[in-house]
Parts: C-alpha cells; structure tokens; sequence
C-alpha cells in the first residue's frame, strides 16, 4: 500500500508539473514576457523539460526584446558564458546594459565587471565604479565589495581606505566572503581603520566558515600574537556578529 501511496504521489507530481509547463508555454506563445522568461529559465535549469540552452536562449530573448529586465540580464549570461549562443562579450554588455538602465542591481554589478577588466568594453575604471555605485546603493554586495576595491586601490576613484572599508563592511554585513575577508585584513593591518586583531579574528572566522582558505589561514597566524583571551573575546564577537544577522559588530 505504502508503495502504490508514492506512486500516486509521484504521478500526480508528475501531472502538476506538466500542467505548469503546459500553461507556460500556453501564455509564452502568447506573447507573455513574464512565461517566456520563466520558460527560458524552464529550459536552462531542465525543470520539466531537457535542459536546453538553445531554447532558454530563445524564449530569453523574445522577453528581452519585450524589455523584460530579468530576461535582458539572464541573455546577458548567456552571451558571456556561451551558452547556447556564441561567446560574446559586446552581446553580454549589449544586454546587461538594458536591463541596467531599467536598474536591475545584478546588471549593473556585471556591466560595472565588464568595464573593469575590459571585456566588450574598453576597460575603464570611472564607468566600471559608476555602475558599481549604482548596484552597490541599492545594496548589491558584489558590487559594495568591488567598489570597496576600487577604492582600496584608487582606480576610477580617488584612493580612500575608509571608504574601502565602508564598502567592505556593507558587503560583509550580507554575509560576501570575499568582504569579510578584506575587512579582516584592514583590522589586522589598520589601514582605515584602528588596528584590532580581535575584529581581524571576527571577521576571518566567519570568512573561515564559509570556506575562505586565506581567512583560515590569517587567523593561525593572528593567534601566535593575541592572548587566550583575545582569542576568546574574537570568537564571542564572531558568534554575536553572526547570530544577530551581521547588525552587532562591535
């Protein structure tokens, strides 16, 4: 009974599954941006259907050409990666550039990646920290992370450390291991801010528990120069830190 009792259920899954896929392309067919994007997705995930990048592509671009955000950006994927159409870096800033300009955080962050290293663009820092700034406002952490660099390094902006850890710090508080690891560097090293090994140490575990190899590393290394309690007082501020959501730490 048990057995006949799953399989049931399966067919029924089954059945719900087909039907969402079959409204779907009911109302993609139609013309609807919001089911032919979802259907692109369909497709490029194999949910319901085989994978397939060819047809995400396709049912992509019929929202895209619509100016549906979302599908802009995910033909813009498509195009870095090669992924159902050629590889093309002036394709991926062409779209990510319209969904940016309808301001969709994630396109901004990439179109201001694409204008960092040069890629379908000539490379130009002040247009990749414009479109960084633009993500990083509307609390993008990639790109609050990587205007923090910009900063760090003065490259499209004038060289502050303490706007490098401003950055850093909005980035770390949503939890990007790449941030949390610079910040750590900045208390251990005191650059923009005052030298503090245990919020060095803070913020290397919670980079060390997300899989960060230099934080884990940073933080045997910080040890051989904090007292026992030092490192007590890091791993309590590390475990208020985390368990209030990033909001308590100090």
């Amino acid at each position: 009974m048990r057995l006949i009792l799953i399989l049931t259920a399966l067919l029924a899954f089954q059945g719900c599954a087909e039907s969402k896929l079959d409204e779907t392309k009911a109302l993609a067919d139609q013309g609807d941006a919001d089911a032919q994007f979802n259907l692109g997705n369909m497709y490029a995930n194999g949910e319901g259907v085989p994978e397939n990048n060819s047809e995400a592509v396709k049912w992509y671009r019929k929202a895209a050409d619509q100016g549906y955000a979302l599908a802009q950006y995910a033909l813009g994927n498509m195009y870095y990666s090669g992924e159902g159409v050629p590889e093309s870096d002036a394709e991926a800033v062409k779209w990510y550039r319209k969904a940016a300009d309808q301001g969709m955080d994630a396109a901004q962050s990439n179109l201001g990646i694409m204008y960092a290293n040069g890629k379908g663009v000539p490379e130009n820092n002040s247009e990749a920290v414009k479109w960084y700034r633009k993500a990083a406002d509307q609390g993008y952490a990639l790109a609050q992370y990587n205007l923090g660099i910009m900063y760090y390094s003065g490259e499209g902006v004038p060289e502050s450390d303490a706007e490098a850890v401003k950055w850093y710090r909005k980035a770390a508080g949503q939890g990007n291991v790449y941030a949390q690891f610079e910040l750590g560097l900045m208390y251990e090293s005191g650059i923009g801010v005052p030298e503090n090994n245990i919020g060095a140490y803070a913020w290397w575990s919670m980079a060390k528990t997300q899989g960060h190899a230099n934080a884990a590393i940073g933080i045997e290394e910080l040890k051989t120069e904090m007292t026992p309690q030092q490192i007590a007082d890091g791993q309590a501020l590390a475990t208020k830190c985390y368990e209030s959501n990033y909001n308590d730490c100090d």
